[in-house]
């Protein structure tokens, strides 16, 4: 126990060399899943998962848009990192646990530069780690998720750096990371809005909004968001793809649709905050049971982050039933709480050393819950999961030897992006599916049309062919896929396309 207490002690108050020992030892953690992914990717032949497919079959060309309902920044880091690595496993691990540990730093430094202690960062930034949407599903399946966190964050640690410096160059990153945040997924519009509004609450901020420079944030944040803004204009459609997956105005009524609303809204906050909420209850009361002490006043950043809290849940609140959105996912409420745990570390701060102890508890369950995942992390990666996830276990070298059997192939199509992990084996292969837009623009002949027993209808996909002035061949072949880990193969089908009219 008493060694247990020494390494929770090291990582809130440590150093490893010019680092936080915590700041290190996330870098460790993501340098390592970055390092063992790639590898057991490459050894065991096996593709990734829908989110990650989804990037493959996008980051063949740069755009100011994908479609899909998604802004297109992760899909423009992705298009970096491979212009690096190439077009791999390790280029989709670069860039999502880059953005974890970027977004964790920049949370631990946020805290730090409020001037709260090295314990309290420690325990905001491990305490995020509480959330099973961050220490879990950001790590199995997500992707605009993971940049949507990394870039609350950063835009936390900006809006410090303006209160705190007032330059011009603040000022611009303060927009940069504003227009970030906006590319890498719509709904923190909410978090922006609340961030706003709160900082108009509290004089320190205010003032730092109201000085003339603030002008620069506002037209840095435009001009990096004016080309995704047109694209969503020009393409309203592939805009609002998804919009559909809200499930508006279900009920019967406007009561009864208002009752769903709330009812999955709460749902959604349950799932994703009553685990770090009790965990943190149980390390408070667990403190305040050996020490009491009188707190210390509020301070002006405490007060920040919880009207920002309460506002966003104001906020969402008025969107939900102002829209009669029925369906929630639990990472859609993330922007909503991404500052509770820097809130509550604030507020442990100003406790003394009960709140200390419960920094401590918080610091210690948080990397505990993060060495655990490990070891699943990695068997999911290979594994993938059933239904959706197996995708993962295809052998998709031999797939594309399938395809190419008759001849080289330019394009793959199919009914869902599955079929992007195909690129991990030829990155100049074309690969589409329904959602891709200007579909017709990128088909490049010979193309083929394959198809896989997954839960995508390929109605959709046979629509946008015939639109596109395609036709499939009489001809199918049906061949069988060997899976890794022994798994049956599966089936697939394989049908040439060719072009019925003119373009």
């Amino acid at each position: 126990m008493r060694q247990l207490e020494k390494w929770t002690d090291w990582l809130c108050d440590g150093r490893v060399g010019p680092f936080s020992a915590a700041i290190a030892s996330v870098l460790l953690y993501c340098l390592t899943q970055i390092v063992v992914m790639g590898l057991l990717s490459h050894f065991a032949g096996t593709g990734v998962g829908v989110d990650d497919s989804e990037q493959l079959m996008e980051m063949r060309f740069l755009a100011a848009g994908y479609g899909s309902s998604q802004p297109p920044l992760y899909t423009w880091l992705a298009i970096l990192a491979a212009s690096l690595v190439g077009t791999s496993v390790l280029a989709l691990k670069i860039v999502k646990y880059g953005l974890l540990a970027a977004g964790l730093a920049a949370y631990f430094t946020a805290i730090r530069r409020l001037g709260y202690s090295n314990r309290a960062a420690a325990a905001g930034m491990f305490g995020l780690l509480l959330f099973p949407q961050i220490f879990w599903e950001m790590q199995h399946a997500l992707t605009h998720s993971v940049a949507i966190f990394c870039f609350t964050s950063v835009l936390l640690l900006a809006l410090v750096e303006v209160e705190k410096r007032r330059s011009a160059v603040a000022y611009a990153f303060f927009g940069l990371a504003t227009a970030a945040a906006m590319l890498s997924k719509y709904n923190i519009v909410i978090f922006l809005a609340a961030l706003f509004l709160a900082s108009l609450s509290v004089r320190e901020t205010r003032e730092a909004i109201f000085d003339r420079r603030f002008l620069i944030s506002v037209a840095v944040a435009i001009l990096a968001c004016l080309p995704t803004l047109h694209w969503n204009i020009a393409h309203p459609d592939d805009f609002l793809a998804h919009s559909g997956g809200f499930g508006a105005g279900q009920g019967d009524s406007l009561l009864e649709t208002a009752v769903l609303a709330l009812r999955g809204l709460g749902k959604a906050v349950l799932n994703f905050a009553s685990l770090p909420i009790a965990i943190v209850a149980v390390a408070f009361l667990l403190a305040a049971r050996k020490t009491t002490t009188s707190p210390q006043s509020t301070r002006w950043p405490e007060k920040l982050l919880w009207r920002t809290i309460a506002l966003a849940v104001l906020i969402t609140l008025v969107v939900v039933l102002a829209g009669g959105i029925t369906q929630f996912r639990d990472r859609w409420v993330l922007p909503i709480f991404v500052l509770l745990p820097a809130a509550l570390a604030m507020r442990f701060d100003a406790i003394g050393q009960t709140g200390a102890k419960a920094q401590g508890t918080i610091v210690f369950v948080g990397a505990v819950l993060a060495v655990l995942v490990l070891p699943v992390s990695w068997y999911m990666h290979l594994n993938g999961g059933d239904s959706r996830g197996s995708i993962v276990r295809m052998d998709y070298r031999s797939l594309y030897e399938k395809i190419s059997a008759g001849g080289p192939v330019k394009t793959v199509v199919s009914s869902w992006f599955w079929v992007g992990n195909l690129r991990l084996v030829d990155a100049n292969l074309i690969v589409l599916d329904d959602e891709i837009p200007d579909f017709a623009r990128l088909i490049r002949e010979p193309a083929v049309l394959v198809l896989a027993d997954d839960r995508e209808p390929p109605s959709d996909v046979f629509e946008e062919l015939a639109r596109a002035g395609y036709a499939m061949d009489t001809v199918h072949r049906t061949v069988e896929v060997p899976q890794a880990l022994g798994f049956q193969p599966r089936k697939v089908t394989i049908t040439k396309l060719h072009r019925k009219i003119a373009p």
